[in-house]
């Protein structure tokens, strides 16, 4: 998709709507997570997701749409904002194509879990207890695996809010809002990985989700976008 050739206006629209099915993917993937691990206990642990094991496959696949619909955003975002600073947005096309991956791998840490718990006649040697302790690692892997990944949603955020600061057809303070949030990611991701209980998710949220409305709702200045593709071109 060439920008030149799309309306920018409907490529806004577009990455704002992508943007936002981000939102319910992740909420319902960390509502099942609340909902069915209770922390420090295997076996609560293993009752809960056992007794509801089709819940806790769907919170895996919705994690991954997440996942695959943040790339699409990107790749929807590149042609809009790569008249500012082509290679700005190209380190904010890489970030997330680091981050998205690590993201979609760490989910086979989620299926150990449910392999280990599934009773299968090659697993054996174990008490219920040893398998219910070791599944729980692979849970608490799945855990450090996502602040790794967080680290990169955090970085593309950066890249991101300095193009639509410098654009001239975003508003400025929605770029401000976007570079806040990503140190509200790399603060809690990095604090978790030093040891350290750190949560200040909603600072994050404020600035994403006032991005995906302008998007959805106002758009960008077509005549001034329009401009900055004139400009380098």
């Amino acid at each position: 998709m060439k920008a030149t050739e799309t309306s920018p206006l409907v490529i806004a629209r577009l990455a704002g709507f992508l943007y936002l099915l981000v939102v319910p993917l992740g909420i319902f993937g960390l509502y099942v997570s609340s909902t069915l691990i209770v922390s420090g206990d295997p076996a609560a642990t293993a009752g809960n997701i056992m007794a509801s094991e089709r819940l806790f496959r769907l919170g895996i696949v919705s994690d991954m749409l997440a996942a695959i619909a943040m790339l699409l955003v990107v790749l929807v975002l590149y042609p809009l904002l790569k008249p500012v600073n082509r290679n700005l947005a190209l380190l904010m096309v890489a970030f997330l194509l680091v981050g998205v991956p690590i993201s979609l791998l760490n989910k086979v840490n989620q299926f150990a879990y449910l392999e280990l718990l599934s009773g299968a006649d090659y697993i054996t040697g174990f008490t219920t207890e040893q398998l219910q302790t070791l599944a729980f690692l692979f849970l608490r892997l799945h855990s450090r695996g996502a602040n790794i990944a967080f680290l990169f949603w955090g970085l593309w955020l950066l890249p991101l809010g300095w193009l639509v600061f410098k654009s001239g057809f975003l508003p400025r303070i929605l770029g401000v809002l976007l570079m806040i949030s990503c140190f509200g990611y790399l603060i809690d991701s990095l604090a978790i990985l030093l040891g350290y209980s750190v949560n200040i998710g909603m600072v994050s949220a404020v600035g994403e989700l006032s991005f995906i409305f302008w998007l959805l709702i106002r758009g960008v200045n077509v005549e001034q976008w329009k401009k900055r593709a004139l400009e380098s071109a």
